[in-house]
């Protein structure tokens, strides 16, 4: 199946920017569908033969060789909640880039790709108890369909280090910012959680949003309000319910009360592709999660240095 996947995935670049995104669907051990955008997927492969690992995390089902590299590979099953499948020989193994970073998740069966429009998914309900790991729903030919939270996942294991390096501390310390507020735009708590202890290091205020609709409303009522209250750069993700990072992006620029602001897409999505689509959406710069001090830099160059009085 993954050269077919490495097939598909072309055609449907031409989605994303337009609040299209191509979902994996698969299952972790009954009937529900789960789903992940293919752009994070590499190949998709049966169960490897897995190394064990002693005394690591309750998730880490082991680790594989996968084209002359070591993986770490996660039970993605046992994650959310379902029967692990580190010993299930039927299982598949989902090779995935997240943040650059190259690892393995063990689910029950792949399904198929479908093509979901951004305003169709949404944040789940409580009631639904999928928790935090699911970040988003929608219906897929009119079936519950979960979109998995991978990096709250990740960081249940290996939670990456939120904190700035001494050096950059100083940096931000010594730099006049005007204003010190931005807008982190993130459906994911874990990454809302990491992004304001960051900003909270440099001394710069947090507008939160959790999606691109939110942002864009709450964007365009700041700009019309009092000059002192708004925002001058926006940090956002790239996969987002209702409207996506890179459509967020579009709607700033032409949008004649907002095209000033400053914008860096802040995502685990990354490559060639990723980048091209960084231009042509005209945001500022892109920044892979999660590096506090490549982004505290990012945000210090495009922040503006207050006018002076004199």
């Amino acid at each position: 199946m993954g050269g077919t996947l490495l097939e598909k995935v072309e055609q449907h670049t031409r989605l994303a920017g337009h609040n299209r995104v191509a979902m994996l669907l698969f299952r972790l051990g009954d009937e529900q569908l789960f789903g992940i955008n293919v752009f994070k997927v590499r190949e998709v492969l049966r169960r490897p033969p897995l190394e064990r690992m002693p005394g690591v995390h309750a998730l880490l089902a082991g680790s594989c060789d996968y084209r002359g590299q070591t993986i770490p590979v996660i039970d993605l099953a046992a994650a959310l909640g379902y029967a692990p499948l580190r010993d299930v020989e039927s299982a598949h193994l989902m090779v995935t880039e997240f943040s650059r970073s190259v690892q393995g998740f063990l689910v029950a069966d792949l399904q198929r790709m479908v093509q979901c429009a951004g305003e169709t998914l949404v944040a789940p309900p409580s009631n639904l108890g999928f928790g935090a790991r699911v970040n988003a729903v929608t219906r897929i030919d009119g079936a519950l369909m979960a979109v998995v939270d991978v990096e709250h996942v990740l960081a249940s294991i290996d939670a990456a280090p939120a904190e700035l390096s001494v050096q950059m501390q100083r940096v931000a310390g010594a730099r006049s910012l005007a204003p010190r507020r931005v807008m982190v735009v993130d459906d994911s708590l874990i990454a809302r959680r990491r992004l304001v202890s960051l900003f909270k290091q440099m001394n710069i205020e947090c507008v939160m949003a959790t999606d691109g609709r939110e942002a864009l409303d709450r964007l365009l009522e700041l700009a019309a309000g009092d000059p002192a209250d708004g925002v001058r750069l926006v940090v956002s993700d790239i996969e987002m319910p209702r409207l996506d990072g890179y459509a967020l992006t579009r709607a700033i620029r032409e949008a004649s009360g907002l095209r000033q602001l400053k914008v860096v897409l802040h995502s685990s999505l990354s490559g060639i592709f990723n980048e091209a689509m960084v231009k042509e959406v005209k945001a500022d710069c892109f920044v892979a999660k999660f590096q506090p001090d490549l982004l505290a830099q990012a945000v210090l160059e495009l922040l503006p240095e207050p006018v002076s009085a004199d």
